[in-house]
């Protein structure tokens, strides 16, 4: 089976909770937006995202998908990858959805008409108990994306903690199941090592407001994580 991996702590909290129910992870996959190379929705680089599955101790396949594709685009390009894995035998995939019906029903249209299936470990779990959960267990995740309709951007590059958890509104889902932000996990039980990255600059794309990330080079006895801009 592999993992859908978007890189954040939705991916996170379900290859947790996938091993914890016995599924067997053989792997993860993930799309990519080319020609910037970086993981759909989340704007994180490539580099980042090869980085995290090393860390796993996971293989990472990718499905590249030309910037602003349409659906029908997409689910071409994502067809044919199921088909070649499928040739290798792996016919289910793991997602960290937890409340959107439609969602869901999309995902399982698509992975039928391929002949496999979907499942989903965190479905309907209450998410303020599962992102009080993520940090509990000891994962660490920074903000990458907000919708600036919804969240202030001021936002972006905070650790995901309890703090984080307490300031946000009540009206937005806690694990931002409605794209009110996205994530981007560094560290964590799961991982051999922490992915150490800096803050770069903010980039608006429409309602949405990203934080590029940069990967640094790993210090021997460095488990520090993301520093946002203005960090001592």
């Amino acid at each position: 089976m592999l993992l859908s991996w978007s890189g954040g702590k939705d991916s996170a909290l379900a290859l947790e909770e996938a091993r914890r129910q016995g599924f067997p992870i053989q792997g993860l996959l993930t799309t990519v937006t080319v020609p910037q190379r970086r993981v759909s929705m989340h704007g994180v680089r490539e580099e980042l995202l090869w980085a995290q599955a090393w860390s796993l101790g996971l293989p990472l396949h990718v499905v590249y998908i030309p910037d602003g594709a349409d659906n029908e685009t997409y689910e071409r390009l994502m067809g044919r990858k199921v088909a070649e894995l499928k040739a290798l035998g792996i016919e289910g995939y793991i997602f960290g959805d937890t409340l959107l019906e439609d969602v869901r029903e999309y995902r399982e249209t698509l992975l039928q008409r391929a002949g496999c299936r979907a499942y989903f470990p965190l479905w309907q779990r209450d998410g303020r108990e599962l992102l009080r959960r993520f940090w509990v267990q000891g994962f660490k995740a920074t903000v990458a994306v907000v919708d600036g309709r919804k969240l202030d951007p001021s936002l972006l590059g905070r650790p995901v903690d309890e703090a984080f958890f307490r300031e946000l509104p009540q009206e937005v889902d806690p694990l931002g199941e409605n794209g009110e932000y996205h994530t981007f996990v560094w560290d964590g039980p799961l991982f051999s090592h922490p992915i150490p990255v800096d803050a770069g600059e903010k980039v608006e794309k429409g309602p949405l407001v990203y934080l590029d990330l940069l990967p640094l080079k790993a210090k021997r006895g460095d488990g520090h994580g993301p520093r946002a801009s203005g960090d001592q």
